[in-house]
């Protein structure tokens, strides 16, 4: 209901867009944990899907489809809507569970380009217990990201991400900090791929180190595909996931 509400919002204000000059090529969230460090431009609606399979300690669970709305308030503002993904095969404390997760809002500023090259933004997010009984966290979970990234040359870019998680679990906050770090390179004028790392500190758990790797392609200008992979560096970490994406941009509202 509440990404209906969120399309109707912003296709209720669509306009033609035929006198607007392009917009830059499409920049997503996905496939890496690292955020972009840009926002959507003014006006535009982004629709980043995916679905990935994840293998922890024999149990093979999956989750789709990952849908972050994005739409462009200002020019260097985006508000974010997180709509509630289903997750299938989930171990809890109940035992084997499926259902949808809960649903997630927020808002991205850019703070760059910042001196030195770097473009840094700052992500804000809040997750409201909507999901189902043995999937949602029944808790309302702030989150604070901070990506940035700085290109080395054409086609060598470095980026990263510090983030600050406060999931309940077990009715109690397990405060998580979560840093990551990774090189892309350019491989065409559409293509690109990335190596990545993760690691998430928490305050109860060990902590959890992934190396992942990722590609994505433009078949457009607005349009993307991705696929990526990672494993688990630490014994409290998932031993492996895989999956693909799908992403597009429109312009909603005339800039």
């Amino acid at each position: 209901m509440a990404a209906a509400a969120f399309l109707l919002l912003v296709l209720g204000h669509k306009r033609a867009a035929a006198d607007d000059p392009a917009p830059a090529p499409i920049a997503t969230d996905r496939p890496a944990v690292t955020d972009s460090s840009v926002v959507v431009p003014l006006g535009t609606l982004q629709a980043e899907n995916g679905f990935t399979e994840t293998a922890s300690q024999g149990q093979q669970t999956f989750d789709g489809p990952e849908t972050w709305l994005r739409f462009g308030v200002a020019s260097k503002t985006e508000l974010r809507l997180i709509v509630p993904d289903y997750f299938g095969q989930v171990a809890t404390g109940s035992g084997i569970s499926s259902g949808f997760g809960d649903l997630a809002i927020g808002v991205k500023q850019q703070l760059g380009p910042a001196p030195g090259g770097f473009d840094v933004s700052l992500v804000l997010s809040l997750s409201l217990p909507t999901g189902a009984a043995a999937i949602s966290s029944h808790g309302y979970d702030p989150s604070a990201q901070l990506p940035w990234s700085r290109a080395l040359s054409p086609n060598w870019t470095a980026a990263g991400m510090l983030s600050v998680y406060w999931p309940t679990e077990s009715g109690r906050r397990n405060v998580t900090g979560e840093t990551t770090f990774l090189i892309d390179r350019q491989l065409t004028k559409q293509w690109d791929a990335f190596v990545e790392y993760v690691g998430d500190f928490s305050e109860t758990g060990g902590p959890r180190h992934l190396l992942h790797v990722g590609t994505a392609y433009k078949l457009t200008a607005q349009q993307q595909v991705d696929f990526h992979a990672g494993v688990g560096l630490s014994s409290a970490a998932v031993d492996h996931f895989v999956g693909v994406g799908y992403s597009f941009r429109l312009q909603a509202v005339r800039r």
